[in-house]
């Protein structure tokens, strides 16, 4: 179960590559349950394999209200969710059934259909119910902490509770049964950069919780240094104050570029050199593998989590504290003008990259399902 697929998500993206993997690969017979876009595409390409069904139960209609309105809108679509729901899996009597811990969590586990239960986390723990960068007030923390210990309870009842790091792991000491399983890697590139631009990548949303204004602010500093590079930022969402941003710190717009997506993304990883990571917070960091996997060699903040499960600081990547934008420019210049250690490290990146690959995460995922299932 989950919301959506028509959106061009992390979340989207991983579960329709283990979705395609699973049906064609292995066999296995999949369903996937949605409650939103039921009239939109799906983003990623779905195998014919795997059936989709959608309640289109428009939870989405919850943004636009006030909290008051919140209440008489959610709850009697939760109701038909969870009727719907139940009435589906008592039908399917799947053998294995995966909550993406949205609104399901809440009564998934009260349903006697036989399958067993399994979670998986996509965001840490700390900023699963994250406000990015909203002033708190004593609501939000109240209403914060009674949340969390309300998934608690629902979470001791699974089977099996899936998170991406080790990092993650360790902050559920109230539960038992925790596997790690990171996300697999997206694509196997065709080629690897030469290294021989003279470009810093980045990669993201124009969001908050991408740092791209603390990537900016560490670029000033760079670009003055390091006269001959460039920095390339590709992403969805709103780049105005980023754009604002770079205006105000005069940064060389000729140097120093804001993109929106693209489709090509290999493409762009290979014509660079280096790629930085500005990350306040992540749940795994999946763009990070990406670009290793492409020979890049990586600079990136070490934020909650994904970073150090991924990077081994001074090997196949260098990890800077959490948004300290002076430590990230001067890591950024030192591997610029050290080419041999890019080179070494850019090595070390793509041996790290493999194990991340379909085959051997399907494999992981393989055996947990083996050993729930007994």
């Amino acid at each position: 179960m989950t919301p959506a697929l028509y959106m061009a998500g992390g979340v989207e993206r991983v579960l329709t590559l283990k979705a395609n993997y699973f049906a064609e690969k292995f066999g296995y017979d999949i369903t996937i349950i949605l409650t939103e876009g039921k009239d939109k595409p799906l983003f990623y390409p779905l195998s014919p394999k795997v059936k989709v069904i959608n309640f289109d139960l428009n939870f989405e209609e919850l943004w636009t209200c006030s909290f008051l309105k919140k209440i008489w809108v959610y709850l009697p679509k939760q109701y038909r969710f969870k009727k719907l729901l139940t009435a589906e899996l008592m039908r399917i009597r799947p053998d294995i059934t995966i909550s993406l811990l949205r609104r399901d969590i809440n009564f998934i586990t009260e349903i006697k259909d036989g399958s067993k239960k399994i979670g998986e986390l996509h965001v840490n723990r700390a900023n699963y119910r994250s406000f990015d960068g909203e002033p708190s007030n004593i609501f939000k923390q109240l209403f914060e902490k009674f949340w969390m210990k309300s998934l608690v309870s629902h979470l001791k009842k699974l089977d099996k509770f899936v998170v991406l790091t080790h990092e993650d792991r360790a902050a559920w000491p109230e539960l038992k049964d925790v596997e790690v399983i990171p996300d697999p890697l997206s694509f196997v590139p065709d080629k690897i950069s030469p290294l021989t631009e003279k470009r810093v990548i980045a990669v993201g949303r124009y969001h908050y919780q991408k740092g791209f204004d603390l990537l900016l602010k560490a670029w000033k500093m760079v670009e003055i240094v390091c006269p001959e590079w460039q920095l390339a930022i590709f992403g969805q969402g709103n780049m105005a104050p980023y754009q604002t941003l770079a205006a105000e710190l005069g940064l060389d717009t000729s140097r120093c570029h804001l993109y929106g997506p693209t489709a090509n993304i290999q493409e762009e990883y290979n014509n660079s050199s280096l790629f930085v990571f500005s990350s306040r917070y992540e749940g795994f960091g999946m763009v990070l593998v990406e670009a290793m996997a492409c020979g890049l060699p990586v600079v990136s903040f070490a934020c909650p989590c994904g970073p150090r499960d991924i990077i081994t600081d001074g090997i196949d990547g260098i990890l800077v504290e959490k948004e300290n934008v002076d430590a990230l420019a001067h890591q950024l210049i030192s591997i610029i003008h050290d080419e041999q250690k890019r080179q070494f490290m850019a090595r070390a990146a793509q041996k790290k990259a493999v194990t991340f690959q379909m085959e051997q995460i399907a494999t992981r995922w393989r055996n947990l399902f083996e050993e729930v299932i007994g």
